[in-house]
């Protein structure tokens, strides 16, 4: 008998406040214009104060448990993908536990910035599929904006707070090969880390710091690796891009994803892209992106789902799946 998981919910969360590019042309020398131009973006969501990761996260998963129709007490693993945790320790995913009243299984963070909801998702499947749990709340969240320099208009202009999440099951027996949550490919390539990276951390500086990049050159390497990862799970599956029924991807720029799709020949109608209301939100965008399809009538069962994403380390990867 084989074991494969499956989606069986979705659920995301924005917190209240909206700071659009025309308030942010006020802090800073931008506009508009220039915002939409270069990444498609109008709006992002701030996190209120006192709103931390875990906030974020928990409501992103109580959404995702309701649209599963699967109590928290019926969750033996968390795997939380963040680079804003609450605290250094103990780990986000612990004070989600709790928050949701579980006390069984185990709860625990992945750091792969923009990536790490593929990583924590690869991972929760994994550990799903070795037997060792039977249903994990996978979930990306994040309050990005507090590591932003809001001086620094290549940067602050990109990235906003959110979560997303996702119950998985595991289940025994004959599966087809296209069925459930077919397969992954991530990497990392840590020579280019100088290219977007947090100027600070708790060995370094002991500060939190802020986000640096040099965007030009972040582009190239994401529009390459990323068709790169496609072409390899599409290659290992003997699947094509005709066969994807939406292209979920990290919603990073709308000129990555317009790059990244022409490149593989997806059809614009196929893509889903919410970077326009909530920016970039690293781990978070893709549960975002793909509970927007679910919740609007897009996306439905049965429907085949490609993902994708690239974030600092670099760390990139895609993952192939059937809702």
């Amino acid at each position: 008998m084989a074991r494969r998981s499956f989606i069986l919910g979705t659920g995301s969360y924005l917190p209240e406040r909206v700071l659009t590019n025309k308030e942010l042309a006020l802090m800073v020398e931008t506009s508009d214009e220039w915002i939409q131009e270069r990444t498609g973006i109008r709006q992002r969501h701030i996190a209120a104060d006192g709103e931390v990761t875990s906030d974020i996260a928990t409501a992103a998963a109580r959404r995702a448990l309701a649209a599963a129709g699967i109590d928290a007490s019926q969750i033996d693993l968390i795997v939380l993908a963040t680079t804003t945790p609450d605290r250094t320790f103990p780990a986000t995913a612990t004070a989600v536990q709790a928050k949701l009243g579980i006390t069984g299984g185990a709860a625990f963070d992945v750091q792969a910035v923009c990536s790490g909801f593929l990583f924590a998702l690869a991972t929760a499947d994994s550990m799903l599929k070795q037997g060792l749990f039977k249903r994990a709340l996978v979930i990306g969240a994040e309050t990005f904006t507090r590591i932003i320099d809001w001086s620094d208009r290549g940067t602050c202009v990109l990235f906003g707070d959110g979560g997303g999440a996702v119950v998985i099951e595991v289940r025994e027996g004959e599966f087809a090969d296209d069925e459930g949550i077919i397969t992954h490919h991530i990497r990392t390539d840590g020579s280019k880390s100088d290219l977007l990276y947090v100027d600070g951390g708790v060995s370094s500086t002991g500060t939190i710091g802020h986000v640096r990049m040099e965007g030009n050159r972040v582009f190239k390497h994401a529009v390459a690796n990323i068709s790169s990862a496609i072409e390899t799970v599409l290659a290992e599956t003997g699947l094509t891009s005709a066969d994807i029924d939406w292209f979920v991807p990290h919603q990073a720029n709308k000129r990555i994803l317009d790059g990244v799709a022409k490149k593989l020949n997806i059809p614009e109608e196929k893509v889903v892209i919410t970077v326009d209301q909530h920016a970039n939100t690293s781990a978070a965008s893709i549960p975002l992106a793909l509970d927007h399809a679910v919740r609007t009538g897009r996306a439905k069962p049965g429907d085949l789902i490609l993902s994708e994403a690239m974030g600092g380390g670099f760390s990139w990867g895609a993952s192939l799946f059937r809702l």
